[in-house]
C-alpha cells in the first residue's frame, strides 16, 4: 500500500501510471476540489467518486487558483498540506494539483472514464460538462446535498473565537 505522500503526483507522472491501470482494465474516476478544510462532506463527496469506478484520482487546487475562487484570507492550508490530507484517505489512489480554473485541462491529459463532482452541481451546470462529452467521459454527481461548506465552518470558528 501506497503512503499518503507516494499517492501525490505531478501530471506527467499520473498520466504514466494511468496508462498501466488502463492497461488492467480498471476505470478512473476524476474528482476535484480545494478542500481548504477538510470536512465530512468531502468525505463523502469523494466516497460518492470512489464508488463510481475502480480507481479514484484527485485534482486538488493550487493556492493560485484557490484565492480567486474562494476570496481574501483563503486557502487557509498550503496546497501541498491539502494534498497530503486528501492522499490520506483510503478512497483516494492518487492527487495532483492542478493550478487552472477547471479541471478541463486534467480531463484531455487524464481521460478518465468518469468525472465526478459534487452535489452543488447539476448535470447541466458542470463547467466541464462540454469537456467531458466531446472526450467521451461521463459526469456524475455525487455526495450528500451540499448542508456544509468551509466557507460556513470558517465563519463558525471565526463567531466562536470573537464570542
Amino acid at each position: 500500500m501506497r503512503s499518503a505522500q507516494q499517492k501525490i503526483l505531478s501530471r506527467e507522472q499520473l498520466v504514466t501510471r494511468l496508462e498501466e491501470h488502463r492497461h488492467r482494465g480498471e476505470s478512473i474516476v476524476l474528482a476535484n476540489g480545494c478542500f481548504d478544510i477538510l470536512h465530512a462532506g468531502h468525505v463523502r463527496y469523494l466516497a460518492g467518486a470512489r464508488a463510481e469506478g475502480d480507481l479514484l484520482v484527485v485534482g486538488v487546487n493550487a493556492d493560485s487558483s484557490v484565492r480567486p475562487l474562494k476570496g481574501p484570507g483563503r486557502p487557509v492550508l498550503s496546497e501541498d498540506a491539502r494534498a497530503l490530507l486528501v492522499a490520506s484517505l483510503r478512497v483516494v489512489d492518487y492527487v495532483v494539483i492542478f493550478s487552472e480554473p477547471n479541471v478541463e485541462a486534467l480531463l484531455a491529459a487524464l481521460r478518465p472514464q468518469v468525472h465526478a463532482k459534487g452535489t452543488d452541481y447539476t448535470a447541466e451546470t458542470v463547467p466541464e460538462r462540454e469537456t467531458a462529452a466531446r472526450l467521451g467521459i461521463r459526469v456524475a454527481i455525487v455526495g450528500d446535498p451540499k448542508d456544509h461548506s468551509t466557507r460556513d465552518l470558517l465563519e463558525k470558528i471565526r463567531r466562536v473565537a470573537h464570542g
